[in-house]
């Protein structure tokens, strides 16, 4: 993370909204699928999108909330392109029939933002008794992905356009060391305030293996992963110490990112021309930021790769 309105290569900083980063830009050719598109980030990454006349599709869990946010953002946006489709990521039979759907639907896609996550600190086990933020956050994820890539693949080759994968991560992939893959599989809520960070380094290496897999068949998709930054939300001003018009509510929003900052970077990869080519990186304040070494970690990668497949093939 870079510190304050530092500006990056990109000449953006952390400070930079959404709409800034894309400013100028036509995503008239592009289709566009955000998941978690309902709430936060996830919503203004999807107004921006469409205000770049990107056809977005918002896959989401409640889609009286996704079809609420579609009508504010044609209310602003008349012109604006978005379909509203069901996806419950924690459930891979979800994950399977929103795939199907989308295949069947014949439309092309150019871009794909795993954008939706789940934060607590404790570990709860998901319908298919995987821990909750590694069955949402990663795996729901790693299965849509590999479920829709064939169509990007095509799309690529019909519109002769770079496709573009995004994995929306966290800073928080510096704190576990490795992956304890044997606490993946559990049946009982527990604490563990490693769940969530450990979600987040499965979003980062899913990127980077993914990206190697795409370079080594020679396809023109790129994947990277990004931390948003820590977003200034009502959590923040109604509860605690925050609460009120005192120093630390006042001081939060200089130090805390609000959502059209928290989305500029999702949108820069999503669609600047400075990114073109660029695979297999992870960005801060729409630049390209520092890793940490486990995240690096080819083998770990690897591993993390087998082991999901092998999951989401028995589930």
């Amino acid at each position: 993370m870079r510190i304050f309105g530092q500006k990056s290569r990109s000449g953006f900083s952390g400070w930079t909204a959404a709409e800034e980063v894309t400013q100028g830009i036509d995503g008239s050719d592009f289709t566009a699928i955000i998941t978690g598109a309902s709430s936060g980030i996830g919503a203004e990454t999807c107004r921006v999108l469409a205000l770049r006349r990107v056809h977005v599709i918002m896959a989401v869990r409640n889609t009286d909330a996704g079809r609420a946010v579609k009508e504010a953002i044609l209310k602003d946006i008349p012109t604006a392109k978005i379909d509203v489709m069901e996806l419950e990521l924690t459930s891979m039979d979800s994950v399977r029939k929103f795939a199907s759907e989308y295949i069947s639907l014949d439309l092309p896609l150019n871009i794909l933002i795993n954008n939706a996550g789940v934060f607590s600190l404790t570990s709860i086990p998901s319908r298919h008794n995987i821990e909750l933020h590694f069955a949402t956050n990663h795996l729901g994820h790693f299965l849509l992905t590999n479920l829709l890539l064939e169509t990007m693949k095509n799309t690529v080759r019909k519109s002769h356009k770079e496709g573009r994968i995004i994995n929306v991560a966290s800073l928080a992939h510096r704190y576990p060391k490795t992956i304890r893959f044997d606490e993946i599989n559990i049946t009982s809520s527990y604490i563990n305030l490693m769940a969530y960070p450990r979600s987040k380094l499965a979003n980062v290496l899913h990127a980077n293996e993914l990206a190697r897999r795409l370079k080594e068949e020679g396809v023109n998709i790129t994947a990277n992963s990004l931390h948003p930054g820590i977003i200034y939300t009502n959590i923040f001003r109604n509860d605690g110490f925050f609460r009120g018009k005192n120093f630390a509510s006042m001081a939060s929003k200089f130090l805390l990112k609000n959502v059209q900052q928290g989305a500029a970077t999702t949108c820069y990869l999503a669609l600047h021309p400075q990114v073109e080519g660029v695979s297999g990186e992870y960005f801060a304040d729409c630049g390209i930021a520092k890793l940490a070494s486990q995240a690096k970690d080819p083998e770990l990668a690897k591993k993390l790769w087998d082991y999901s497949l092998s999951l989401t093939t028995k589930i």
